[in-house]
């Protein structure tokens, strides 16, 4: 019996699997609070709790435009030193827009660049970064980074679609209007080059077509063409 399991079914009566855990937050170590509490807020992300208590323990939580989970940090948190988080990422639709954003709200961004690699595109990643977004806008293949005031870094990808057996079957999900946008956007360049590989009429189903299209892409399953 699975061990996880063999504990529940001990501490109830009743065997149970698959019990959702969720990451909900990461801790960041940072020097000075208020100081990190600006420059995040600066950039947008969501102020969820700023929490004092007599005994100098506090706990600031942020939550990035979208994303489902959030940034920790504050005051007798951690014992890791400030600025010591690496690759943190934050996954977007569309790369060099999110570089943008970030770089009109006051982040230091880097240029969009993607690994080089040996081999095609799931080939071996050689040590080195090229300038500009993958070939062909490959999904997973396109970064650029940022790093906050005490050096925590932050890792920006571009995923399109997903690898098959990555996202949850049961579910469709956008985490806000922008990824709406995108993905609409795309179903509607696909779904103009299935209207031209069918002699150009105008397809009246075109809403199911759409809503096939934008779930097979965010699962990873072969396309409607």
């Amino acid at each position: 019996m699975n061990p996880t399991a063999a504990v529940a079914e001990t501490a109830t009566g009743t065997a149970t699997t698959n019990t959702d855990l969720k990451v909900e937050a990461l801790v960041i170590p940072v020097a000075d609070v208020d100081r990190s509490k600006n420059f995040y807020q600066d950039l947008g992300w969501r102020l969820d709790a700023d929490f004092r208590f007599d005994n100098g323990f506090r706990v600031v939580q942020l939550t990035p435009p979208g994303s489902p989970a959030s940034v920790q940090f504050g005051t007798k948190i951690t014992s890791q030193r400030p600025g010591t988080a690496e690759g943190i990422y934050l996954v977007v639709t569309d790369i060099a827009a999110a570089r943008r954003r970030l770089a009109a709200l006051g982040a230091d961004v880097s240029d969009v660049f993607h690994p080089k690699v040996a081999g095609g595109q799931f080939g071996r990643i050689a040590d080195g970064r090229a300038d500009g977004p993958a070939g062909d806008r490959a999904s997973y293949g396109s970064f650029a980074t940022f790093r906050d005031p005490d050096g925590n870094s932050f890792l920006i990808q571009e995923v399109t679609s997903r690898i098959r057996g990555r996202v949850d079957p049961g579910a469709t999900e956008f985490a806000s209007h922008s990824d709406l946008v995108g993905a609409l956007e795309r179903a509607a360049v696909a779904h103009g080059e299935h209207e031209a590989r069918n002699g150009g009429e105008h397809d009246q189903n075109w809403p199911e077509w759409y809503a096939a299209y934008m779930v097979a892409e965010q699962h990873g399953d072969d396309l409607p063409q």
